[in-house]
């Protein structure tokens, strides 16, 4: 973290703590009323993954947050239980390992509700670069780290502009490469774009942008 590259994000940054606070605030008051809200829809959507196929309802993968925390994320299992034995850290259009039940609920994005716990807790946040699998991290360019200044996000603008990004890696020979070296390097240009422009109100904008993104409309 303590490189050239990464100390522009750092002051940027550090000129906002106001709104930082209140980032916070917001992450705590909005994952408490949405847990509460969304409990029993979570015990259903529990309840069919369980009965779609044997596995846990969770998936639980190591993944990276601020400065470099390793945590283990939440999120309802939307592929079979041994999926990450049998393929890639990312999927692909139509990847087989994608459950019935799970396919429906990454179209919705339902999925990611049990991140709200992670959210709670300081892990991530609603908005924020979305948490990368280890290995991913690992082949960061110096830059790149400055994207570890904040929490994980639950969404965010790249995540928003590349949420077909399976279709985009269906035809790849080998998708972790095509996702490092072709992928994740466009992510990254909105990633520090946010972290250096970074506002409470963009944010706010941003979710609104997910729910939108999420009811079909595209962001390019």
């Amino acid at each position: 973290m303590r490189v050239p590259e990464v100390r522009p994000y750092w002051e940027a940054l550090w000129e906002k703590r106001g709104q930082l606070v209140a980032k916070r605030c917001f992450d705590v008051t909005g994952s408490v009323a949405l847990i509460a809200l969304l409990g029993l829809p979570m015990i259903a959507i529990a309840a069919c993954i369980k009965l779609d196929s044997p596995g846990s309802v969770l998936y639980r993968q190591e993944r990276v947050t601020t400065y470099g925390k390793r945590f283990r994320i939440h999120k309802f299992r939307t592929m079979i239980s041994n999926a990450d034995k049998i393929g890639s850290a990312v999927t692909v259009d139509n990847d087989t390992r994608i459950t019935k039940v799970g396919s429906k609920l990454r179209r919705l994005r339902l999925d990611e509700f049990p991140q709200l716990f992670d959210v709670l807790v300081g892990n991530m946040s609603f908005v924020g670069t979305r948490p990368e699998a280890v290995k991913y991290v690992e082949k960061y360019e110096c830059e790149y780290y400055a994207t570890l200044l904040l929490p994980a996000g639950i969404t965010s603008e790249a995540s928003i502009r590349f949420k077909d990004e399976d279709k985009l890696l269906k035809a790849a020979e080998n998708v972790d490469r095509a996702y490092v070296e072709q992928i994740l390097p466009q992510k990254m240009k909105w990633n520090l774009k946010s972290i250096k422009e970074f506002s409470f109100p963009a944010e706010m904008a941003t979710m609104l942008r997910t729910v939108a993104a999420v009811l079909g409309k595209e962001y390019r």
